[in-house]
């Protein structure tokens, strides 16, 4: 028989055996079990899916991130408010005890208005990271867990963020006043009796604090992107997140 004539009467088997598993199935349920095997997202390529997330992810900056660029960004969210390191918290109860509260105050707020001007430089960074996402990351990403997306965005960016925001921060301290507050709390509680004397790096610590922040925003406009239907604003969101619905 030729080879032609061959091929032509195993496709035509095969098509018998699928027809008869089909059939034999005892149940509607038994039937759709079978359909879920198959892709049920035909269109969707992995350029869609990338470019599904870098949307998710530009929405998660320009929606969330740059909220805290504003005055009280921090200062007025309780999510990101940046509060004393532990070593200062004594400085601050201190201060309180001996009537100056209203110092204590301003040394909390100033560091929060230092973390606020800082992140306006995180934009650039974020885009950079967002525009060398691959294919390969995006299906990672989308099949993740609910803060997947956040995550590969602070493993892509916290070092350079940090080196930004680091310099950012401590001219920062001098633009709102951090430095001269704080280096009046510290002589101040250092020339209280009996007390161990304190000098934080509060440089250091802002910076750290306020990349916490910036992720902890980006996670909740992609928590909202994977949970909230109505958080997906266009038909690519949808396209590809509904993959996600369905994993």
């Amino acid at each position: 028989m030729p080879n032609g004539a061959i091929t032509n009467t195993l496709f035509k088997m095969k098509k018998i055996v699928v027809l008869i598993a089909a059939i034999s199935l005892s149940s509607c349920a038994e039937m759709q079990q079978v359909m879920n095997q198959f892709p049920q997202t035909q269109g969707i390529g992995g350029i869609d899916i990338a470019g599904g997330l870098k949307e998710a992810l530009n929405n998660g900056i320009s929606k969330q991130v740059t909220k805290l660029t504003a005055t009280d960004g921090f200062y007025r969210n309780e999510a990101v408010k940046i509060l004393l390191p532990e070593e200062l918290r004594k400085v601050d109860t201190s201060l309180r005890k001996i009537g100056l509260s209203s110092l204590a105050d301003e040394g909390l707020k100033v560091l929060n208005r230092a973390a606020e001007d800082a992140v306006k430089e995180a934009t650039p960074i974020f885009v950079d990271a967002v525009r060398n996402m691959t294919i390969t990351d995006a299906k990672t990403i989308l099949l993740g867990n609910q803060n997947a997306a956040t995550s590969y965005l602070q493993n892509s960016t916290s070092t350079a963020l940090y080196g930004k925001f680091n310099p950012v921060i401590k001219n920062s301290f001098t633009k709102v006043g951090a430095d001269k507050v704080w280096a009046n709390i510290i002589t101040k509680y250092n020339s209280i009796p009996l007390v161990k004397k304190v000098n934080p790096d509060l440089t250091d610590y802002v910076t750290k604090q306020a990349l916490t922040g910036v992720f902890k925003m980006v996670a909740v406009e992609e928590k909202n992107i994977r949970t909230n239907l109505s958080s997906r604003t266009s038909l690519l969101l949808q396209k590809v997140f509904a993959m996600q619905d369905n994993k």
